[in-house]
């Protein structure tokens, strides 16, 4: 069971929980969510407060209802389901139900639905989205390594509002 914690108290990992262990970042409402595996972001302090920014493709189903809320959650999971990561990030939900494929729950806070099989979730407000700029990329490599159908990533700061941890 989730229970709230103190931001100060929060042993994260960003490098290996992100870039290794995967997220799904959540978004909507209890009617209607979506939620997508994610493996780049990151954790840290912009404009006086404890942020999280994310990156999502313009094609994302995801970014819809990011756009449509004023919250989101990170959700990070136990080495055990890693395949139902692994089916978040290669289906869409457009196509079909992810939360019924996978067996993960949903549940909703008073500001973004999260998973109750999460070993630890943050809640976040959005502060800013902004696209990615080619123009802005000072290393030659990226744009056509990770852009070759120039599908900039929408990049999102937000602040870390709520800290659930099992």
């Amino acid at each position: 069971m989730l229970k709230e914690i103190r931001k100060e108290d929060l042993q994260l990992n960003p490098f290996t929980e992100i870039g290794k262990g995967w997220m799904l970042i959540c978004a909507g409402g209890a009617d209607k969510h979506n939620a997508m595996t994610a493996s780049w972001g990151g954790l840290g302090v912009m404009w006086g407060k404890d942020v999280s920014f994310i990156v999502v493709r313009p094609q994302r189903y995801t970014l819809e209802f990011i756009d449509q809320q004023e919250y989101y959650s990170l959700n990070f999971f136990a080495p055990e389901h890693k395949p139902a990561l692994s089916y978040f990030g290669a289906h869409s939900g457009r196509d079909g139900d992810k939360d019924a494929a996978t067996g993960l729950t949903a549940a909703f806070d008073a500001q973004a639905p999260y998973y109750k099989e999460a070993k630890l979730v943050l809640i976040c407000r959005k502060l800013h989205r902004q696209q990615l700029d080619p123009k802005c990329f000072l290393d030659p490599e990226i744009d056509p390594k990770w852009y070759p159908d120039k599908d900039y990533h929408y990049e999102i700061f937000g602040e870390i509002v709520k800290v659930l941890q099992a």
